[in-house]
């Protein structure tokens, strides 16, 4: 399974990007599950969910399925995926 997370937005309007592949990762059951999960939980919330100004946009696409989504409306399940893909806060 292929992760991407686009991060825009925040203060300083800066992109950071991401990939992760789960193949051979000994996680890789827990990060799928994780993946469908926050897919799952979104694509409604996110479509009407606005973001704060100066918060940060995501872009979450598992395997070519991509929803959108803005703080503070990420769940939790997009936020820990989030944070594992970009090795950092969400």
């Amino acid at each position: 399974m292929r992760i991407a997370i686009t991060r825009t937005g925040g203060f300083a309007g800066i992109e950071r990007r991401a990939e992760l592949d789960t193949t051979g990762r000994p996680d890789a059951t827990h990060v799928k599950a994780l993946a469908h999960r926050a897919l799952d939980t979104g694509p409604e919330a996110c479509a009407t969910a606005r973001g704060v100004p100066d918060g940060f946009q995501y872009e979450i696409t598992v395997d070519g399925r991509t929803i959108h989504c803005a703080d503070p409306h990420v769940s939790p399940e997009q936020r820990e995926l989030i944070q594992l893909v970009l090795k950092e806060g969400a």
